[in-house]
């Protein structure tokens, strides 16, 4: 028996039916639809950034229609507290860390050299095996390398950017490169990049729905991240001010209302997509999922979590979540199931009658639970690892043990998501347990990586 096979069998109570709803497809009949699937990433996003987690002062009808018509997960998870690491268990549905894809690539030196190994096992390429239509409008941040890019991985259509930001005015990444493309060929955009990025959305709807195959839809948006640029055309001071530095010391630096502006501007957005399906009559058919990549910056609201990005506390990891599928998802449920991103890898390729058996997943199809009202009791881990910032954290069922440079935590996240009362003194067996089950995962996914494949230096 593999090293991860016997991790997934020992660490993970009941993880025997999480493999199997994670690789087999529902039985279908023969006249069943698949679901057209638009996958909407926000990023940054704090928990509590709109109005359905709890914002009092931001407006986002569109979301909060989103969680109304559909079911909105109260714990669920990013893989990472950044960008980088996320996405790869997204392509992957494992844990990142078996890549060695751990933080945010930068757009300079060695980390120009990382790559996500092309497997022929990504998300858009068993998608498009089944006979799907691909496509990633926004944002890659997965190497910028066009042999492993992301039509390289099964996206048949992209448009976007490869680093972790641009300018979004000038379409320039930190280092000053210009960083639009469709599929392998630099191209100029025009105005402000998250608009820009819902039209080529929209276009890719209406292109689908000509070609007549079911689609997979990426829209990975780089809102609400810095530079907390206004979404109306700025000056050109406010553009120098607001630019390439998210310091909050900064005495120019933007403020909660600018972020609100960039928020109720990105629900506008989300709300011509959600738009233009209803046009198509494509509601009711298409699986929507949104969420965001990892926690919210010092702009967001992230109440009533800890902490923000780049943590392993709640306010880095935990994150909105919403699935909508009228056809299968109950309407205007509010569930706490437990959930991570690489679910959404498993939840995607069930739902679209693409999973194999040699795929891997250590995700869950989250739409089967959510569609049965079933629930199940889950165990993740989280790692940050770089030279100022030790952590790590396990979280089995309604616990989370934390680790935190030299201090360990104990916390029930279901009554105190907050991470208030510390209880390790009160349960000292099971804090030893956890931190026992988080070195058996470091084992497990630190011997399936490759050094290989990725960088070992890499940047912040």
């Amino acid at each position: 028996m593999s090293r991860s096979v016997s991790f997934r069998s020992v660490v993970v109570p009941g993880l025997l039916l999480a493999v199997v709803l994670a690789v087999v497809p529902l039985a279908q009949s023969p006249q069943a639809i698949r679901p057209n699937v638009l996958l909407i990433i926000a990023d940054d996003m704090g928990y509590g950034d709109i109005g359905a987690y709890g914002a009092t002062d931001t407006r986002t009808p569109n979301l909060d229609r989103l969680a109304s018509e559909g079911v909105r997960l109260t714990d669920f998870y990013a893989n990472a507290p950044v960008c980088t690491p996320t996405r790869a268990a997204l392509m992957t549905g494992r844990y990142q860390q078996r890549l060695m894809l751990e933080r945010p690539l930068a757009s300079v030196g060695p980390d120009l050299e990382a790559v996500l190994p092309v497997t022929g096992r990504s998300v858009p390429q068993l998608l498009k095996d089944a006979g799907y239509r691909t496509a990633l409008i926004g944002k890659w941040h997965l190497g910028y390398k066009p042999e492993s890019g992301p039509r390289a991985h099964g996206f048949e259509y992209f448009w976007g950017f490869l680093s972790g930001y641009l300018d979004w005015y000038t379409h320039v990444r930190g280092d000053g490169q210009h960083d639009v493309w469709e599929n392998e060929t630099p191209v100029q955009a025009q105005g402000y990049f998250h608009h820009e990025t819902t039209r080529r959305a929209v276009a890719e709807i209406d292109r689908s729905v000509s070609d007549g195959r079911p689609f997979f839809l990426e829209v990975a948006y780089g809102a609400p991240h810095w530079p907390f640029q206004s979404p109306t055309v700025p000056s050109v001071v406010e553009r120098r001010n607001n630019s390439m530095t998210p310091d909050p010391s900064d005495p120019n630096a933007a403020t909660r209302a600018d972020y609100v502006a960039i928020m109720e501007d990105f629900d506008a957005e989300i709300g011509r997509l959600l738009g233009r399906l209803n046009h198509h009559g494509l509601e009711r058919d298409t699986l929507v999922i949104f969420m965001s990549d990892n926690g919210g910056e010092w702009l967001s609201r992230n109440s009533p979590l800890f902490h923000r990005k780049d943590t392993v506390w709640e306010g880095g990891v935990r994150v909105p979540a919403i699935l909508r599928w009228p056809a299968r998802l109950p309407r205007g449920r509010v569930s706490g199931q437990v959930g991570i991103t690489m679910d959404i890898s498993a939840s995607v390729v069930a739902a679209a009658g693409a999973a194999r058996r040699d795929l891997g997943f250590e995700g869950l199809d989250l739409v089967t639970l959510l569609a049965t009202g079933r629930t199940q009791e889950r165990e993740l881990m989280w790692r940050v690892i770089r030279p100022n910032v030790q952590q790590r954290a396990v979280r089995s069922g309604d616990y989370k043990y934390v680790e935190d440079g030299g201090l360990r935590f104990l916390f029930n996240v279901r009554t105190d998501p907050g991470e208030r009362d510390d209880l390790t003194s009160r349960e000292p067996s099971r804090v030893r347990s956890l931190r026992e089950r988080l070195a058996v995962w470091e084992t497990d996914v630190d011997g399936d990586a490759r050094p290989d494949l990725f960088v070992t230096d890499m940047l912040g």
